[in-house]
């Protein structure tokens, strides 16, 4: 509970109206979140301004706001109190309750193992004493005194979880929580990329210990050596644990199971840890899964000790405690399955810890699912390719999500995982997918990845009963369906839509059948959004094939780990015939002597060459004309090493409202066929489709088609619209640069070519030409700002383009601006913009640069 009268003791705050609540239930900073009763805290941050979302926060539910401006208050009826700096208000908060109810306070840090640390002393302490421990994530800077909202007269001890990602962080909650018991329980690699070091991560989570007065307790773990270090930093009393005989505590025979984890635990009662009477040596028992936990336990002993638990209820408390959602937490599967919920976030060690009680859990089949691992710095690919060994070790099948998942994916491959076991996806929906029919009993399913990855929607999607489960997983609270965790490299930005992808694959494939294969087209990296992903998503859900333009496209795909046939549907010279051969592309054959180098090529590495015949039926681009398709194919047949698998065509104008052109085109393609036919010449593959030709001529999708455009959600042409329920997968965005207010006659611009005839506010964004944001001949009429179009004024400079927004209020440094898709009512599509600049709207996604980040 929080009062009024503290708050502005503590901060100093200025009460601004009337008192209308003088205790509240607790801090919020997220309006999304907030509770009826709860005190809302408005913090301005480098992504947001709480301010914005004071009158949401109200209508939610929200007794009084604390904030550095105060809100229109005619008709406010809540308390408002005003301070310098939230932030700093919520540290002087915390730092007076904590001294005004004076519990004892043990203070938690570490790399990994904080919050099963946390859980596990609270249990233990809660037998004896009454408890108060921060939830959740609450453990930083700001999360810890928000946290503390919670804490009250009648908790006697306060086990708080510290964390940190910056400098000078652990030092900052210790002045605040004033620890008399501190515990360390390893240093590893997490926040690596912003701490630099293990030794710079040291001696940060070191501070800790360093601000125990000289009558606490440091309670250390043994095995990690920059921890068992921190005891020359403390005059407090220091207890060690670990699997070391040369620690205070000491875990050995551990036996885990499907029902947690059994250890025995030695140490000398006669040194000084606990009363006498202790056993020195003991079996403990608990529910948490993994060998790891034996750390856990031993720490939660040493805190038990020190504050005199009595070991009946030391061990009492152990065996009761139950893993937390999202750390190893055993809940039902699909089919039968057994789910090992360690979703709530992810560091090598963490991971490897993972995979390891995966290979202990009792099962037939074990699966493990993993995203990948942020903040690691220079040791990311080295840290994914320790995860991917260990997989590699232990599982059956692995699963990988997302850009960094793909990593572990391809090292695992390389430690020896065989390639039919491992499969790559880039949508929580399709990892589901990879599964969800393939599970049964005796499957046991380790899902764990970085918060980043959002391994909990996985998790969601493969539970037997997600209504009884779903409360379980972590990140479950409304608000975070909008969380964006990770932010793109640049203020502007691609976001692709894969499951838009998905969905459109699998619509076509409904819409030819079974008997019809897809090749999907991912030419000039798929049309503009990211080739990798999008053919690891096509492919996942129903596309046979890929396609490409050019070799270097292809050896791309092989590099991103794709194993599908890919055919170049474009010239591959005879000087590539031995790149492709090695990397098994399929190119496309029109002329004799290209044909000889792949020939002499594939004799020479003792491989085959697959190729499909083009024939050109009217396009008048690459392809043999008609008649001389059989004399070709007859001599090709003749060359060694040459396997010819597939025969096609490409329509001009099957996207115009008139189709006769194209079903001349198709019946001159079918007189080929037969006549090849007649000659007992058969090929697998027989092609004509693009999009607009699959969806619109039936009788030209012979046994594959080439899903391009309509993949992306994009219509062929204006005349050819797509099927209902068919969605873009692309979005364009980027953000406000600078805001001004320019008088009359200023001009914007190189060029002065546009100048102002009244005062207007003029809107800088950080795109340009540089980025595919097109200069001239036309340039984009508008973009989308909260919503309304704000037109485009002056020329568009190559990093840097300038929107008119005298009409648009409120428009801040930050704000999102979109320049293809929908934002509130509106929506500019990528048609639309075709036609602001005279061409079409595979040009305008294709043309997006590669320096603009494709985020999902």
């Amino acid at each position: 509970m929080i009062y009024l009268d503290d708050l502005l003791a503590a901060t100093g705050g200025r009460l601004v109206g009337e008192a209308a609540a003088r205790e509240f239930a607790g801090f919020c900073y997220d309006s999304r979140r907030v509770q009826a009763g709860e005190l809302f805290v408005a913090i301005k941050t480098d992504r947001g301004d709480g301010h914005d979302y004071i009158a949401h926060a109200v209508q939610d539910g929200a007794a009084g706001v604390l904030c550095q401006s105060p809100p229109e208050l005619d008709g406010f009826g809540r308390t408002c109190i005003v301070v310098p700096d939230t932030q700093a208000a919520l540290s002087d908060w915390g730092r007076y309750v904590i001294r005004k109810y004076r519990p004892q306070v043990i203070g938690i840090t570490g790399s990994t193992g904080k919050t099963n640390t946390r859980e596990a002393i609270a249990a233990v302490l809660a037998t004896r004493y009454s408890v108060f421990r921060n939830p959740a994530n609450y453990n930083g800077r700001f999360g810890l005194p928000i946290a503390l909202g919670g804490l009250g007269p009648q908790h006697q001890v306060a086990v708080l979880e510290l964390a940190c990602d910056s400098f000078g962080e652990i030092a900052h909650l210790a002045d605040l929580a004033a620890p008399r018991v501190g515990v360390v329980t390893a240093v590893s690699h997490a926040h690596l990329a912003y701490l630099d070091s293990l030794e710079r991560i040291a001696e940060e989570k070191g501070r800790l210990i360093e601000a125990l007065p000289p009558d606490g307790v440091a309670i250390l773990n043994y095995d990690d050596a920059r921890v068992r270090a921190m005891a020359e930093r403390t005059s407090a009393r220091v207890i060690t644990y670990g699997l070391s005989p040369d620690a205070d505590l000491v875990a050995s025979d551990m036996r885990p199971d499907a029902e947690g984890l059994r250890l025995m635990l030695h140490f000398a009662g006669a040194g000084g840890l606990g009363l006498p009477g202790y056993p020195t040596k003991a079996e403990v028992r608990t529910r948490l899964i993994g060998r790891h936990h034996a750390y856990t336990v031993l720490a939660a002993v040493a805190a038990g000790l020190v504050h005199g638990v009595p070991w009946e209820d030391i061990l009492d408390a152990l065996e009761e405690l139950r893993p937390s959602p999202g750390r190893l937490n055993v809940l039902g599967g699909v089919g039968g399955a057994v789910l090992l919920d360690d979703t709530y976030s992810a560091n090598p060690q963490s991971m490897v810890a993972g995979l390891r009680a995966l290979a202990d859990y009792p099962g037939q089949r074990r699966i493990a699912v993993l995203g990948g691992m942020a903040q690691l710095g220079g040791y990311a690919l080295e840290g994914h390719q320790q995860v991917a060994e260990a997989a590699a070790s232990f599982v059956d099948l692995l699963v990988t999500l997302g850009e960094r998942g793909a990593w572990i994916a391809d090292a695992a491959q390389k430690a020896g995982l065989p390639a039919n076991r491992v499969q790559v996806a880039y949508t929580a929906a399709d990892a589901a997918r990879c599964l969800s029919e393939r599970l049964g009993p005796g499957d046991v399913v380790l899902i764990k990845g970085d918060i980043d990855a959002r391994m909990e929607q996985v998790a969601r999607l493969l539970l037997a009963d997600a209504e009884r489960d779903g409360p379980e997983l972590v990140r479950q609270e409304p608000g975070w369906e909008r969380v964006r965790v990770t932010r793109p490299e640049r203020p502007t930005w691609v976001d692709i839509d894969l499951e838009a992808v998905a969905y459109n694959v699998r619509q076509v494939k409904e819409i030819v059948g079974p008997d019809v294969a897809i090749m999907a087209v991912l030419k000039a990296d798929a049309y503009g959004h990211g080739a990798k992903k999008v053919a690891h998503t096509a492919l996942n859900n129903g596309a046979a094939q890929c396609a490409v333009a050019s070799l270097n496209e292809a050896l791309w795909l092989r590099e991103a780990g794709i194993d599908a046939p890919i055919l170049i549907l474009g010239y591959t010279p005879a000087w590539s015939a031995r790149e492709a051969l090695l990397h098994d592309i399929t190119v496309t054959l029109y002329d004799r002597d290209v044909a000889l180098a792949f020939s002499r090529a594939a004799a020479d590495l003792q491989r085959v060459a697959r190729a499909h015949v083009k024939v050109d039926t009217g396009m008048g681009r690459l392809g043999l004309l008609p008649e001389q398709v059989a004399p070709f194919v007859e001599e090709i047949l003749a060359l060694p090493g040459l396997e010819l698998e597939g025969l096609y065509t490409h329509f001009s104008v099957a996207d115009d409202a008139d189709l006769d052109y194209t079903e001349g085109q198709v019946a001159r393609f079918i007189e080929v066929l037969d006549r090849l036919t007649a000659a007992g010449v058969r090929f697998r593959y027989v092609h004509c489709a693009n999009s607009a030709g699959l969806l619109r001529v039936p009788a030209a999708r012979f046994t594959m088609v080439r899903l391009g455009i309509a993949m992306y959600g994009l219509q062929p042409s204006p005349q050819v619209a797509l099927p209902p329920g068919f969605r873009p997968a692309l979005t364009w965005k980027t953000t406000i640069a600078q805001v001004k207010t320019l008088p009359a006659g200023s001009f914007v611009s190189y060029g002065n070519a546009y100048q102002t005839s009244a005062e207007e506010t003029i809107a800088v964004i950080p795109v340009g030409y540089a980025d595919g944001f097109r200069r001239a001949p036309t340039h984009w009429h508008a973009v989308l700002v909260r919503g309304k179009r704000a037109p485009v004024v002056g020329r568009v400079c190559m990093d840097q383009t300038m929107i008119s927004i005298s009409h648009i209020p409120n428009v801040r440094v930050g704000d999102e601006v979109v320049l293809i898709g929908q934002q509130g009512d509106d929506e500019i599509s990528a048609e639309e913009v075709a036609e602001w600049l005279g061409t079409i709207n595979y040009e305008v996604v294709s043309e997006i640069l590669a320096r603009v980040p494709r985020v999902v």
